[in-house]
């Protein structure tokens, strides 16, 4: 078993949404970054690469690639979840946390649950999204932007039986 962690954080600037565990949530302003800024993703990103002992996200994807502008965080995803399966391990479960002060994000955890869910190969039940504000202090609290902390835990990659035939 490995436990990994992570942490993002992008600032708001222009836009019309953000986009959170691959939900696109509308907001009077979107995040400010190289990809579509899904900080979320971004946390998780880090802890599985962490918890395989692959370096983080910047290694992989580093955002002075021009390969990597306004990519979907999914898709990166996919790609770490590739290198954690091809190193012989496999996601137990994850528990996320959003620190935002705006959007509400409650309406739409069940929605990134599912997604992340099934990008993670795992039932929706193990994959915990917490949103919170906090309180008005830091950045966050003043509007300026959106954090996000991961943990997950991986075990040994279990490869299908093989059939008897």
């Amino acid at each position: 078993m490995r436990i990994g962690q992570g942490f993002d954080v992008h600032a708001f600037g222009e836009g019309d949404a953000v986009v959170l565990g691959g939900v696109r949530i509308p907001h009077e302003r979107g995040l400010v970054a190289h990809s579509d800024g899904d900080v979320l993703v971004h946390a998780l990103c880090d802890a599985l690469l962490g918890a395989t002992g692959l370096g983080d996200i910047g290694r992989h994807f580093p955002d002075t690639d021009p390969v990597f502008a306004d990519v979907n965080s999914m898709d990166l995803l996919a790609q770490v979840v590739s290198m954690i399966r091809a190193e012989g391990l496999a996601v137990v479960n994850v528990d996320l946390t959003v620190v935002a002060q705006a959007p509400r994000l409650a309406p739409h955890v069940p929605e990134m649950c599912e997604r992340l869910g099934a990008a993670l190969n795992l039932p929706s039940k193990l994959v915990n999204v917490k949103a919170t504000t906090s309180e008005g202090l830091g950045f966050t609290g003043r509007g300026e932007g959106i954090a996000a902390f991961a943990v997950v835990l991986l075990g040994p990659l279990e490869e299908p039986a093989a059939s008897d035939h």
